[in-house]
């Protein structure tokens, strides 16, 4: 600090004004062409393929077999139905809005876009037109299944880009969706669970509150909306909707007489229930 002092009190004052403009304007320069050279590498046009192509594989997350046979089921749902998918990945580079010309994006295409660098590695561009076959809730719930750092570590970015493509395929063909088809395990899970306690519940308040009474009918119904909405729209709802596989369902059904057995038997339950008014 001293020497700078010691130099800057042999300049002029004049002198000192211009070296620190000259400073200035010299950071400036520097920042702004580092700037300009990030923006360039990362919206670059010059990365798009010199022939028509369905996917453009930037960040290698396919393999050439995997890419080759995803390509063609892409066009043969396009030459099927006429909806027209397409696939990017993108790591530390992309073509930017230039893929949009590329591909004649309009309000009849989808355009997936797998990107690690984000918590979810999928996105969409999602033409109008498609809205009215997979209303907006779908494409949530499409990207937070298949697209979460869980299903990607577990399976891998290349089964997250495949399986969302036959998911977009399915209800394609089938006239539209209004739940991504397919039931993980672990959203089953969490149905079996709702299932059980909607049981709990239902046991619960049909225990008989009178002398003679075998079933307290009346507090079944009273209760109905809560064992109803537990069992019924989170217990039952999501796997009809999601499966036509009768094995989920049939464990359901199961788990809610379980839990109504368990609660109606209980004597800790009975004896907590107090006698009807």
């Amino acid at each position: 600090m001293n020497l700078f002092r010691s130099n800057a009190s042999g300049l002029s004052g004049r002198s000192l004004r211009v070296l620190r403009w000259v400073m200035v304007f010299a950071v400036a320069v520097l920042f702004w062409g580092s700037t300009a050279t990030v923006a360039y590498a990362y919206e670059d046009p010059t990365l798009l393929p010199d022939e028509p192509t369905l996917i453009i594989d930037l960040a290698k997350s396919l393999t050439p077999v995997q890419e080759e046979a995803l390509s063609q089921k892409l066009e043969t749902l396009e030459a099927d139905t006429g909806w027209k998918l397409r696939v990017l990945t993108q790591y530390d580079r992309t073509p930017g809005r230039a893929v949009k010309d590329f591909w004649g994006l309009d309000n009849h295409s989808v355009m997936v876009v797998a990107d690690p660098r984000g918590g979810n590695i999928l996105n969409f561009s999602v033409g109008d037109d498609f809205y009215e076959l997979l209303p907006r809730t779908f494409w949530i719930e499409l990207q937070t299944r298949f697209g979460n750092q869980f299903f990607v570590r577990d399976n891998g970015e290349d089964l997250a880009i495949i399986e969302t493509i036959e998911a977009l395929e399915t209800c394609l063909r089938q006239g539209g969706c209004a739940v991504v088809p397919g039931l993980p395990q672990e959203q089953w899970i969490l149905t079996l669970v709702t299932s059980i306690v909607g049981g709990l519940v239902c046991g619960f308040a049909g225990h008989p509150r009178k002398p003679g009474q075998v079933i307290a009918w009346q507090w079944m119904l009273i209760f109905s909306p809560l064992w109803g909405i537990l069992f019924v729209a989170f217990g039952i709802g999501p796997v009809v909707t999601r499966t036509s596989d009768w094995l989920p369902l049939v464990r359901n059904i199961s788990g809610f007489a379980i839990g109504v057995l368990v609660a109606f038997l209980t004597p800790a339950f009975s004896g907590s229930s107090s006698p009807e008014a």
